[in-house]
């Protein structure tokens, strides 16, 4: 559960701590006072995306750090090699440049990495939630959530992509005959001139250090004859081998009279042998040095040849090579066409026919989850001050889809006798907020993440049925921690912990504390609810009566 925020430099906040407890968590305060910074600080520590506007103007960095404490051993901790805790750090800072620093318990993460921990700990749901259920797409999902029958999914899905992956297949290898012939006229070009240039691997580089060799083969012999003169000699002149050896052979004298004098003459010995191999190999390395510009003349002409080919099959031999065996495994299946669309015909007859079994198997247990969910929606609207309500979830069928072959969307009729209708065309936006909460309660059942923050989910929502959302937000504290931002006095009176977000002013700028409050705060805040800026003894009484209700 979450324990502890801090908060630095985000918008008006300019440092925060909130000490969240177990069960109801309530935040209120004036519209604009800052309780949806609060939100987005607590997004940012999930990992949802961050952007530099919410970094207070004249710092460099804004800084979230969340503590949650009673943490399962999730497996997302072995995944990303962090060592598990049961109390768990997350601090996440967002700089000017737009990098960000996620850390978990110190170490560092990605954000996607934090993301995918974030949805482990913390659902919010906002009012965009109640929006998602005028979109009939997102309805199947809603469903497929509280179903959870990832198997059925995913034998769905591996058919599916079977299906796809022959289509894409069939496609290719469809075209009319005018362009057959085409592609396999220049496919045979392509291929012939390749075969008829009978390329090596690695002849380009062997041919271009050849003729770098031949272009400097004058420099090369002139060069090695001063090689040659210098350590043989000539007439004359004596070169380095022959005065090393005179001097091998007086320091071997003169070693005889003084012992000293071994290890100098062993050096020079190893220097006059190491010049003699020198002279050997410069002796070899001209008499090998042969060249013509006939070769040269030859090389160039190859070199030529290979360079037309690589400007249109590759940079190198390699390249050529390999794009020669491809053309000659596409012409093989343009030639075979025929007979290999036969093939995938019957293979996509039989991969249909298996997607539709699993698509229909799919749809008989999305229909079994069906009844369950409407049965136990109808019961939190029941709850909820709905109780002449009626929903259904109504299906039909689609071509396969990546999800199967299914459209499902949510109908209802808010009023006794009044015919089922889409919720976009019936339900009001207070009838839509409790919807949603109620399908979150249901689907919150199945989750097994400890923290929900319902933000202003009361929006459209008064009178009894606000107080029947207020105790449905208290039944669902009683099983997990729940962090409500909301503007009804029904629901703050039933909190366990309640907080006031209040923006003041201070030397020129905004400044924006939250602060826990005791039973008389409680008292003056639910009385601005009541009755806004002017707080009479009256609101003063109400409120002190609404607390004392739900002692």
């Amino acid at each position: 559960m979450l324990r502890l925020l801090h908060i630095e430099n985000i918008a008006v906040i300019e440092q925060a701590d909130i000490l969240f407890e177990n069960g109801f968590n309530v935040l209120t305060g004036e519209t604009g006072a800052g309780k949806s910074i609060v939100i987005d600080a607590i997004s940012a520590i999930l990992g949802e995306r961050a952007y530099r506007d919410m970094i207070r103007t004249g710092r460099n960095k804004a800084s979230v750090r969340a503590i949650f404490d009673q943490i399962p051993n999730l497996p997302w901790f072995a995944e990303n090699g962090i060592p598990y805790e049961e109390e768990l750090t997350v601090r996440r800072e967002v700089y000017l440049d737009g990098k960000n620093d996620c850390r978990v318990n110190g170490v560092p993460v990605t954000v996607g990495a934090l993301k995918k921990l974030g949805s482990r700990l913390i659902n919010i749901h906002g009012q965009h939630d109640s929006a998602a259920l005028f979109d009939e797409a997102s309805h199947l999902s809603f469903l497929d959530s509280f179903a959870c029958d990832e198997a059925l999914l995913e034998q769905y899905g591996a058919c599916y992509q079977t299906v796809q992956s022959l289509r894409r297949e069939i496609e290719h290898l469809s075209m009319d005959e005018g362009e057959k012939l085409r592609r396999m006229e220049s496919l045979k070009f392509q291929i012939d001139e390749i075969i008829r240039a009978a390329l090596t691997a690695g002849e380009d580089e062997t041919l271009e250090a050849r003729r770098k060799l031949l272009q400097n083969a004058e420099k090369l012999s002139d060069g090695l004859h001063d090689a040659a003169l210098g350590l043989n000699g000539d007439d004359e002149t004596e070169g380095a081998a022959a005065l090393l050896a005179e001097a091998e052979r007086a320091l071997a004298k003169l070693s005889r009279y003084d012992d000293s004098l071994a290890q100098l003459h062993a050096t020079v010995s190893d220097l006059m042998y190491q010049v003699q191999d020198a002279a050997e190999q410069v002796s070899d390395k001209i008499y090998s040095l042969s060249y013509s510009a006939d070769e040269l003349e030859r090389i160039e002409e190859r070199l030529d040849t290979i360079h037309r080919l690589r400007r249109k099959y590759g940079a190198t031999c390699e390249d050529i090579l390999a794009y020669c065996e491809k053309a000659q495994r596409e012409l093989e299946e343009i030639e075979f066409a025929d007979d290999r669309m036969e093939q995938l015909k019957r293979q996509l007859k039989t991969a249909e026919q298996a997607a539709w079994e699993a698509a229909n198997t799919l749809r008989a247990a999305r229909k079994t989850a069906a009844e369950a969910l409407t049965g136990r929606i109808l019961k939190e609207l029941s709850d909820l001050d709905m109780k002449k309500v009626q929903f259904s979830c109504v299906f039909s069928e689609t071509e396969l889809t990546p999800l199967g072959a299914d459209a499902v969307a949510f109908y209802m009729s808010a009023n006794l006798g009044e015919a089922l209708k889409p919720l976009s065309k019936v339900a009001s936006g207070g009838e839509l907020a409790r919807i949603m909460l109620a399908l979150k309660n249901v689907l919150a059942e199945r989750d097994k993440v400890p923290t929900l923050i319902f933000d202003e989910v009361d929006t459209g929502v008064s009178g009894r049925a606000a107080q029947r959302v207020a105790e449905k937000l208290r039944a669902v504290s009683k099983n997990k921690q729940v962090l409500c931002v909301t503007h009804l006095p029904q629901i703050a009176a039933l909190a366990d912990t309640h907080f006031l977000i209040e923006k003041n002013e201070c030397d020129g700028r905004t400044f924006t504390a939250v602060t826990p409050l005791d039973f008389e705060g409680r008292k003056r805040e639910l009385a601005r609810i009541i009755g806004g800026s002017s707080i009479t003894e009256t609101t003063l009484q109400s409120a002190a009566e609404m607390l004392a209700a739900t002692t």
